[in-house]
């Protein structure tokens, strides 16, 4: 019996593209439901009932929810091209990159559901990365670039002599950093900030990464991207 596979994601969420990127990765065929999140399906509130957000995995009728955990649940239940290292040292330094990048990635949820539902809820902003980079995006606050800079310098130590977070193959905390690959060039064309020239290492990785033909084919339209998010940095910055 052929195994039922789900996701339920929205066209530009990083969190949903990560899980598209692992699932091609492993092969495998599945069917992709993209959620209105102004008008949330049945189906997604019922498959996560706590946060009642994107992505999930439905797996023969068996929801998992949070793209770090669908992730970890992909790699164990299809073993093909692994995505975690089998040394315990390794893969927590992976889990810790992945985390630590979510604290990044947030921001950009956020902004999504912004261009909908028109609120801001500053309380959200609860890591040291994301009021820096709202601060840049805003305009509100003056040390904003500042300590964006100073936490990419933390991600650009950690590639130090290697050509992906994992060595010399993608893994888990570069599916979780691709939205630097996805969205920082969006980030800059809309800021009209120039941030990733700054950081030799990440650039190439960013690179190394986009060329990964699974990863650039399975990436939203850079054009349609800017469209929305320069709407949504003129809708902050207007008078």
């Amino acid at each position: 019996m052929a195994e039922e596979v789900k996701l339920l994601k929205t066209w530009s969420s990083p969190f949903g593209l990560r899980i598209v990127w692992a699932l091609k990765l492993k092969g495998l065929e599945y069917e992709t439901m993209d959620e209105d999140l102004s008008n949330k399906s049945a189906l997604l509130l019922h498959s996560n009932p706590v946060y009642k957000r994107i992505p999930v995995l439905i797996h023969n009728g068996n929801p998992i929810s949070e793209s770090l955990v669908i992730l970890e649940y992909i790699d164990q239940a299809w073993t093909q091209n692994p995505i975690l290292p089998q040394h315990p040292l390794e893969k927590a330094r992976q889990r810790f990159w992945a985390k630590f990048n979510d604290d990044m990635v947030r921001l950009f949820l956020l902004l999504y559901n912004i261009l909908y539902t028109l609120q801001f809820n500053k309380s959200i902003f609860c890591s040291q990365l994301i009021p820096s980079m709202w601060s840049v995006f805003s305009g509100e606050g003056k040390g904003g670039e500042e300590a964006l800079l100073e936490n990419l310098r933390l991600v650009e130590e950690e590639l130090k002599g290697k050509r992906f977070f994992g060595g010399d193959k993608i893994g888990l905390a570069d599916l979780a950093f691709g939205w630097l690959a996805n969205l920082m060039g969006v980030f800059e064309e809309v800021t009209g900030l120039k941030i990733m020239e700054r950081f030799p290492l990440l650039s190439s990785w960013i690179q190394e990464f986009s060329d990964i033909p699974i990863i650039k084919d399975n990436c939203p339209s850079h054009d349609k991207l800017v469209v929305k998010y320069q709407a949504l940095y003129d809708k902050f910055h207007a008078k």
